[in-house]
């Protein structure tokens, strides 16, 4: 063993740089590697919910203790990534009168606040919800980003000496008399600012310990070692609007069941979700009859959802997990806790551990278990201050002021900025000195911060993208993906920009396609015609043969006509995956 222990992490979640900010903190030699972005998997696919517990309370109520315990911490270390809406356990008059019961008492039992509203006190709260509703329960829910939240765990875990490698997958676990002693990874094409690896080749990473934080994949990276993760990975549809129709986080309150949530999320609402089992977490069906069910069953508790504007619709994979012999074939029934898998005292392979199951809102908890763990493991003795020690950007909220005159950009510009930055807006924006323009109206982000991002992300928009929310808003990138492309002509070429941006676009488009009707459609074609037409997206037919296919795009809006309002055009027309741009550009 090396003088300081060396532990490399497998997965770029939220756990994974939790436990990547923990271990560097405590002084150990850490490196995190993730094949794609921070936030690539389960992390960057939910509703935003930072929970309170209370969806536990019946029915999970060691995973409701936890909830409300790591609640309070997260609001005290991580202010500038929640925001707190306070949530809402609405009960209409089909629910059931003894299950309303039964969560007030759950609550209470766990140590989560609650309170008891009547109807005409949950719509002076919230205005839209349904005129019949019977009554509600107060509960401390919050929204969180979860991309900030990574983005400072891997930030900080940086600042104490740690190697974090997104876009760098791992395509062998190394295994040596026995013992697991590193991974090998191929590292991605993509330029970036804080990799240290070579982009496009391979290479072998050896360290003490290996933790697996790979969540739903965790069985794929079990595989390669040579012993069984039984994870069960269940996908949920996720569906965004385009404004905020509540303010509150508004739960249905009943027991299971599909389209129950709905979470205010920056300048929009997030309506959730499903719970469906699947084989693979990177191959199953996205159906349009899914959103359709959110939009329908979530409208009989907020009406006005029914009429409003949808902008895209995506689906996450949770890393569900249960001791085998359990036997549980509901999802919905497995619970929501967190187990460690120590394989050397389970499978007889000493040098790696699992970490699977659990929630965002627990991350930093399942971080701290797993982080004692490894320390016992290697000889370390040293304590978690991750409970203590606020993130990068929440040490000093005093921030959130108005920033026009110091920084010259627009109030309410600046206050979004700030709100994203949090005690880095002196360094992002104090420093620049150049002209600040607004590059994506939508979110109110700057020329600094999308350079600021840059400095992190390199080339690699979607990079940005986290870290901002450029591109995010209800135009989906339409009049600012062009512009986070420009930003990077000043120090790459042409055919890099060119590729940068259509990695973003096609990013934004996959989500798109699930929302194809009414004037989500309308706004589709348009930036279809920006993007294909006005920029020359789809190759100039008299240079090339690869013009666009407007009738390909034509057919995917008539596939959507054609299914009564639903989202879904058929896999196979280009509409349905590249937005008809040709696969020249794609």
């Amino acid at each position: 063993m090396t003088e300081t222990p060396s532990v490399l992490v497998i997965g770029g979640g939220s756990t994974g740089c939790g436990i990547a900010r923990d271990l560097a903190m405590r002084g150990l030699d850490v490196t995190l590697v993730e094949k794609g972005n921070l936030t690539h998997g389960t992390t960057g696919r939910m509703h935003g919910l930072l929970h309170s517990g209370g969806r536990y309370a019946v029915s999970d109520q060691p995973s409701a203790r936890e909830c409300i315990e790591e609640n309070r911490v997260l609001r005290r270390i991580a202010s500038h990534c929640v925001e707190m809406t306070g949530g809402l356990f609405v009960q209409r008059p089909e629910d059931d009168d003894e299950y309303f019961e039964e969560k007030l008492e759950g609550c209470r039992e766990c140590g989560i606040p609650a309170e008891v509203l009547s109807a005409e006190e949950a719509r002076e709260m919230e205005p839209y919800l349904a005129k019949d509703i019977k009554r509600a329960i107060r509960v401390p829910d919050a929204a969180i980003d979860p991309f900030r939240l990574c983005v400072a765990n891997a930030a900080d875990a940086i600042d104490h000496g740690a190697r974090v490698e997104p876009h760098a997958e791992v395509v062998d676990v190394l295994v040596e008399d026995g013992e697991v002693v590193g991974v090998e990874v191929l590292h991605g094409d993509t330029h970036l600012g804080i990799a240290q690896g070579e982009p496009g080749t391979h290479e072998k990473m050896y360290a003490d310990y290996v933790v697996n934080a790979t969540g739903a994949w965790a069985g794929q990276i079990g595989e390669m070692a040579g012993v069984e993760v039984a994870v069960r990975p269940s996908k949920g549809v996720m569906t965004i609007m385009n404004v905020r129709q509540v303010d509150t986080v508004i739960n249905r309150c009943r027991p299971k069941g599909d389209a129950d949530i709905v979470v205010p999320h920056e300048t929009t609402c997030i309506l959730g979700t499903t719970d469906e089992e699947v084989e693979d977490p990177e191959d199953y069906p996205e159906e349009g009859w899914e959103v359709d069910l959110m939009i329908d069953t979530l409208s009989e508790l907020v009406p006005m959802l029914a009429d409003a504007r949808t902008i895209r619709s995506f689906w996450g994979v949770r890393p569900l997990y249960e001791p085998p012999g359990t036997g549980t074939e509901d999802p919905t029934d497995i619970t929501r806790d967190f187990f460690l898998l120590d394989h050397g005292d389970r499978d007889d392979l000493p040098g790696m551990s699992s970490i699977v199951g659990g929630k965002l809102t627990t991350y930093r908890m399942m971080a701290e278990k797993i982080s004692d763990h490894v320390c016992e493991k290697v000889g370390v003795e040293a304590d978690c201050r991750t409970a203590e020690v606020p993130l990068p950007g929440s040490d000093d909220f005093s921030v959130l002021r108005d920033w026009m005159d110091e920084f010259g950009i627009r109030s309410p510009v600046g206050r979004r900025s700030a709100q994203r930055l949090g005690s880095r807006t002196d360094d992002v924006l104090g420093d620049w000195n150049r002209p600040n323009p607004v590059v994506c109206e939508c979110e109110a982000v700057t020329r600094a911060e999308i350079h600021d991002a840059m400095d992190h992300s390199g080339t690699d928009l979607n990079g940005v993208r986290i870290r901002t929310r450029a591109s995010m808003g209800n135009c989906q990138g339409a009049f600012c993906c062009h512009r986070m492309a420009n930003e990077l002509f000043e120090d790459h070429s042409e055919l890099v920009v060119r590729e940068s941006l259509d990695e973003l676009y096609q990013e934004r488009w996959k989500g798109e396609r699930h929302a194809l009707w009414g004037e989500q459609l309308s706004q589709a074609m348009l930036k279809h015609m920006l993007h294909a037409t006005t920029m020359n997206r789809g190759g100039d037919p008299a240079a090339s043969e690869s013009g666009v296919d407007f009738a390909a795009f034509d057919a995917g809006a008539g596939v959507t006509a054609a299914a009564g309002g639903s989202s879904g055009a058929a896999d196979d027309d280009r509409a349905a995956t590249d937005g008809g741009v040709s696969d020249a550009d794609s």
